[in-house]
């Protein structure tokens, strides 16, 4: 007789969604009216950044127009490394240039990014800034797909 293949549950399983992920909020900030990356102290000390003493190597995705991605690699390296600037209650990194060359509206648009964690290389890790605009987006304007409405005549 073939044996059957039963799907087993756990305890966890049975417990309301409420009690099983209570997940904590990624550390994010924003982009200034100005061009500048602002990143609250609460998410520098989060992320276990110390915003006095680290530099960071700043990219994006390379072969793209416009900019959805900053990257942020701590360097030890003095020449083209950019620091943290005390700036009120956070630190901020001022790109205006470069985000206005990448297709970030920054003085039209408010855009705001969650910071997450990854392995750049062996003992590297970096912060990838993910930019959301608040801005609607643009209406579909392509061609329609699908089936072609029926034309009724109207003879009378």
């Amino acid at each position: 007789m073939k044996a059957k293949s039963i799907k087993f549950f756990t305890p966890q399983e049975n417990l309301p969604k409420s009690e099983v992920t209570k997940s904590t909020p990624k550390p994010s900030g924003y982009i200034s009216a100005t061009g500048k990356i602002v990143l609250p102290s609460n998410a520098l000390t989060e992320l276990g950044i110390e915003a006095d003493t680290t530099k960071f190597k700043i990219g994006t995705d390379q072969g793209k127009r416009k900019i959805n991605t900053v990257y942020l690699i701590p360097s030890d390296d003095e020449t083209g490394t950019f620091s943290l600037v005390k700036s009120g209650r956070g630190y901020v990194i001022p790109l205006a240039i470069i985000l206005k060359q990448g297709g970030v509206a920054f003085d039209t648009t408010k855009y705001t990014f969650e910071v997450t964690q990854f392995n750049y290389e062996e003992g590297v890790v970096g912060y990838e800034l993910a930019l959301t605009s608040s801005e609607p987006k643009p209406a579909y304007t392509g061609k329609p797909r699908g089936r072609k409405p029926k034309v009724v005549d109207q003879a009378d």
